[in-house]
């Protein structure tokens, strides 16, 4: 299925394909502040329509994954990363999808704080 997400502003647009079958919520003092909703594809699969430009950028801890906001709204709708095999993947925050119904979603818990 293809989705459709973006910042808060729209200076940021995306498209995404996959199957959501569930979403991660991290603890972690970062993604717990963000209230983030985090669904893991190929990096392949998002495509952005806007220039990267656009996207500010920011790490922390390990600085693994490079988390994109928008420099004008400040919404954060993905991170760019790799997995524990080495390929490239995007963490999509399923917040900043359009029309999708989160109640419908499995949320999977997962303890950042710790690690």
């Amino acid at each position: 299925m293809k989705y459709h997400g973006s910042c808060h502003c729209g200076r940021i647009t995306y498209d995404v394909e996959g199957e959501i079958e569930q979403a991660v919520e991290c603890n972690c003092s970062h993604c717990s502040r963000k209230g983030y909703l985090l669904w893991f594809v190929p990096r392949e699969q998002l495509t952005l329509s806007d220039p990267e430009v656009e996207l500010s950028t920011y790490t922390f801890n390990k600085h693994v994954i490079k988390h994109h906001f928008c420099s004008n709204c400040g919404c954060a709708p993905f991170g760019f990363g790799k997995d524990s095999k080495g390929n490239a993947t995007a963490a999509v925050n399923l917040r900043c999808i359009e029309n999708l119904d989160l109640s419908k979603i499995k949320i999977v818990q997962v303890d950042g704080r710790s690690r």
